[in-house]
């Protein structure tokens, strides 16, 4: 059976539907990796921060991952296109594609990411 830290990644007033996104880093097999949370129709998801078409960083800026309609992630390096929900690909030079979802979990006011022991 699994074991799982809940760690904080930001307060969950920090992240505005359509909006801004909270960047951090985790360990991923043992390297440290980008990634991020936003919030989409009132629900935090999480996301590496890396194309599906080739390992970049998506946000255009710092924190910014949504298109200018607030309906989808964008990559800043290819122009691909995520649906913001499952991080699946709706358009773009993702081969089909998407980006690797975290577990996130939100409760106490706050976004947490759930890391395997």
């Amino acid at each position: 059976m699994a074991l799982f830290n809940r760690r904080l990644v930001c307060k969950s007033d920090d992240l505005v539907d359509g909006g801004d996104g909270v960047r951090f880093e985790l360990s991923n097999t043992g390297r440290v990796v980008p990634a991020f949370v936003i919030r989409f129709h009132g629900k935090a998801y999480g996301y590496l921060n890396r194309c599906g078409h080739v390992p970049v960083e998506i946000d255009w800026q710092l924190g910014k991952f949504f298109d200018h309609s607030g309906l989808y992630l964008i990559c800043a390096t290819h122009g691909a296109m995520y649906a913001p929900e499952s991080g699946v690909c709706v358009t773009g030079r993702c081969a089909g594609k998407g980006l690797e979802p975290l577990n996130i979990s939100e409760q106490d006011n706050g976004v947490y990411i759930l890391e395997s022991e």
